[in-house]
């Protein structure tokens, strides 16, 4: 039987829970004490609970943990004990924990609301829909009076899509207020009810409840979005129609509203749509997308006229953004064509005449002139048109010397051209012409990151950090993924694979952290009444990690584990790599121990240091930092490679890079079933991907080696690969593959990639095909030109000779010649001459 306190010492417990409850931390464990130090009571179970809750609240957490176990080894049938020991598992987040803690604590009180509350926040962090929705229901039988006892219900029972209960239970809610004036929280409640009418499918009954609630919904545009869609889908095209030109009228610039009207009106005619899009311009004169969307259903002479008028208004006004809002029109080559005439005719007759038509009155100001050079450098950048984009940016300079967009924009053409070191220079200079600009300050950051000068990275970053902090300590803290995500693939051009994924684990904890965040809004967005915003935000969290940033993040975790898997560092090269200048044995181990003990004295100066004890309980509590050494001594990188894939496979399955990386997992793990459907995922996105055909080759030439693998499979695999090789062999199929993608230089590579694989003696079929430069828009092609030099010195392509690699370098530098990639080291210094130029003309 578990030990009961008499009257006084209940009243002391009573002040110990108070005292959590308050944060008075210190009185309750004086109390607690209090209680502890009477020899009857000093095992008893909830008092020693409610004293390592305190001290967990105080950062002792292993004390803690001790003396709640030990309260509830004294008394298991105790729920205050079972529900302290599931607050633990909570503040460690071990969600499902804690979660049978509290289950075990509703074993002796069914109806306590405090653990039923804590129970279902985290039944909704999990995603336990069921579990939820029956704790939901037992805290409304318990609570009818509290409004988030019947919200939480109705929402419970939305996310399972019981929408008929959901609304059920909304109506019944909806039936008990009271109506005022101008009641916002109600708003939200009454658009959240129709959202759940319009998830239902339930359009009549949507457009119902919003003629009914109308006047006392504050949210105006809205409702007529909401309209406007239902009315469209219930076929009531007169009122979709009518609510949709309300909306133009109320927004002109919102490209939804537009696309939306010429939807309802089942306009197909380019004609027509002009027409419409006409009237709204003139309606209309400073929106810019009737216009924009006038120029994408426009061509021939209608569209330049069009463009025209639409060009000279930006060039005159000076849009900097201007080749931004057309950049979409110029995947259709007459209308690229169409443009470049116009622009380049502007550019002859401001030369010449001052003025964007020779028919005009007044001639232009002198910016205009500089922005139609801007635009065009843009243009011709976009095309990959180097040359004569460099020539034009370099004329928008000459004209104004201090334009921040034009060394930017140079920056950029050198980019593309593979000319790293002098594209983060002039990046640079963008910068100090404006140093309060955070925006270049990041973009000239992400260049020197781009040429591994990680350290320079850093002290630009650090004109917008914290002060006393460092740069990249500070940048973590505020979660800025895409510096950590250059400086991960910085590091592992660099070679520094374990530096590069400690840079991945951490935007991976960004991630974790972001979805342990929403904890806190499952209280405050029913409190609040934000129900619309809440559920979109628990539907964004269940994707999450299809966001670009864990893309890049798990793509570059997944080459430095391949990487480790092929080439294992040991601890010998691991050390040489991190102390090389040729220290024995014995030096080494003595520099080792200085850098540790000199580590460790920083440590405990960094702690005595600590001027309040809120920052030491901080400093307690902080999760301890990731070592990249740990990080490369690891026995199976492959196993740690797929905790990266699995998300993408989830949230990202549509991309092919995704399957490429299973594939390159699974070949090496000789798992042939998933190598198979790797493959076959990646068929379904793109049969003609170069890669894919390699991985197919490759596969198929495994499966051939193998002889013991299990017979159902190979039947399987074997009727599987006469689909991916369609019923060809596997040198026919290399020559259906290369015959089909003849004009491309990637795929003519990869048919040589594979062609030296099958027959090794073919060398000079082989390098026919991958030297080959005679394609169309072969400017265009230099990142593959890159690849495929550094595939020839690799020996991808078999044994070659040094006079084949130089000769094929020398004609790429021909074709690019301002990347340094190709460039003798003459040429190089060439260009280190003109970055040191630009050190000494750097404005300051």
């Amino acid at each position: 039987m578990p030990l009961q306190l008499p009257p006084k010492e209940t009243n002391l417990f009573k002040r110990v829970v108070k005292c959590y409850e308050q944060k008075q931390y210190k009185n309750g464990l004086k109390f607690a004490k209090q209680i502890l130090s009477i020899p009857k009571y000093a095992e008893h179970g909830e008092t020693l609970a409610m004293k390592g809750l305190i001290l967990n609240c105080l950062g002792k957490k292993e004390e803690a943990l001790d003396l709640v176990r030990r309260g509830l080894r004294n008394d298991l049938q105790s729920q205050v004990c079972w529900h302290v020991f599931g607050l633990l598992q909570r503040s460690e987040k071990k969600y499902d924990e804690a979660i049978k803690c509290y289950r075990n604590a509703l074993r002796w009180d069914k109806d306590n609301i405090q653990i039923l509350r804590d129970l279902s926040l985290l039944q909704i962090q999990m995603r336990d829909l069921e579990g939820y929705r029956d704790t939901r229901y037992q805290l409304l039988k318990l609570r009818p009076g509290q409004r988030a006892s019947w919200i939480g219900y109705s929402m419970a029972c939305h996310l399972l899509e019981d929408f008929d209960t959901a609304l059920a239970v909304l109506e019944e809610y909806r039936k008990t207020q009271e109506v005022k004036s101008y009641d916002y929280e109600f708003s939200e409640f009454l658009l959240y009810q129709n959202s759940v009418y319009r998830e239902a499918g339930k359009n009549k009954e949507c457009i119902e409840h919003l003629e009914k609630y109308e006047k006392q919904i504050c949210d105006q545009v809205s409702i007529m979005e909401i309209k406007a869609m239902v009315s469209y889908d219930l076929g009531l095209k007169d009122k979709a129609e009518e609510y949709y030109r309300q909306l133009i009228d109320r927004n002109p610039s919102s490209v939804n509203y537009y696309n939306g009207l010429v939807k309802v009106l089942e306009l197909n005619a380019d004609e027509t749509v002009t027409n419409l899009y006409s009237e709204f311009i003139d309606k209309y004169k400073y929106s810019h997308a009737p216009k924009l969307l006038r120029l994408q259903v426009t061509s021939g002479d209608t569209f330049k006229q069009y463009a025209g008028d639409y060009i000279r208004h930006a060039l005159h006004r000076g849009t900097p953004p201007l080749f931004l809002n057309i950049r979409p029109l110029l995947k259709d080559e007459a209308k690229a064509k169409i443009l470049e005439d116009l622009v380049l005719e502007y550019k002859s007759n401001l030369k010449d005449h001052g003025k964007l038509l020779k028919s005009d009155e007044n001639k232009e100001p002198p910016t205009t002139y500089l922005w139609t050079l801007f635009f065009l450098a843009q243009y011709y950048d976009y095309f990959r048109k180097l040359d004569i984009a460099i020539q034009y940016v370099k004329e928008v300079l000459d004209h104004t010397p201090t334009l921040i967009e034009g060394y930017s924009l140079e920056g950029k053409i050198y980019k593309h051209a593979h000319n790293l070191q002098l594209a983060a220079k002039l990046m640079d200079e963008a910068r100090s012409l404006d140093t309060a600009d955070r925006y270049i300050n990041s973009k000239s950051a992400k260049y020197q990151l781009k040429i591994n000068d990680i350290d320079k990275a850093e002290e630009t970053c650090a004109l917008f950090t914290r002060e006393g902090v460092s740069a990249i300590e500070n940048l973590n803290e505020m979660q800025c993924m895409w510096f950590q995500t250059e400086c991960a693939a910085s590091f592992l051009r660099q070679g520094k694979i374990g530096e590069a994924l400690k840079k991945c684990h951490e935007i991976d904890k960004h991630f974790t952290d972001i979805i342990e965040d929403q904890f806190d809004f499952h209280t405050y967005c029913m409190r609040k009444m934000t129900l619309k915003a809440y559920i979109s935000m628990l539907r964004m969290e269940d994707i999450l990690r299809s966001h670009p940033f864990y893309f890049k993040c798990a793509s570059l975790a997944i080459q430095c584990y391949i990487s480790l898997h092929d080439n294992p560092i040991s601890e010998i090269e691991e050390d040489t790599e991190i102390n090389s200048d040729g220290l024995t044995a014995k030096e080494l181990k003595k520099l080792k121990s200085k850098q540790r003990r000199a580590q460790k004295k920083a440590e405990e100066k960094k702690v005595d240091s600590k001027e309040t004890n809120d920052k030491k309980k901080v400093d307690e509590n902080s999760e301890p930092k990731i070592d990249p050494k740990k990080l490369i001594q690891i026995s199976d990188p492959l196993d740690q490679a797929i905790k990266f894939l699995r998300p993408l496979q989830n949230w990202s399955a549509k991309r092919i890079d995704t399957h490429l990386y299973a594939f390159d997992i699974y070949y090496r793990k000789g798992k042939f079933l998933l190598m198979l459907q790797s493959l076959k995922r990646a068929r379904n996105l793109n049969l003609q991907h170069p890669q894919l055909h390699i991985n197919i080759v490759k596969f198929a030439l495994a499966f051939k080696a193998k002889t013991d693998l299990n017979k159902a499979v190979s039947q399987v695999i074997e009727t599987e690969l006469k689909v991916l090789l369609d019923g060809m062999k596997l040198l026919e199929f290399n020559d259906n593959f290369m015959k089909r993608n003849n004009k491309s230089i990637a795929h003519q590579c990869a048919g040589a990639e594979v062609l030296n694989i099958l027959n090794p003696t073919a060398a000079d079929d082989v390098l026919k095909l991958c030297c080959s430069l005679s394609y169309d828009h072969i400017e265009r092609e230099l990142p593959t030109c890159i690849k495929t030099y550094e595939n020839l010195q690799n020996g991808i392509f078999g044994k070659v000779s040094e006079g084949v690699i130089e000769d094929y370098r020398k004609r790429c530098g021909q074709l690019f010649p301002l990347a340094t990639v190709f460039q003798d080291n003459q040429s190089v210094e060439k260009i280190n001459e003109v970055v040191s130029s630009l050190n000494k003309l750097s404005v300051k």
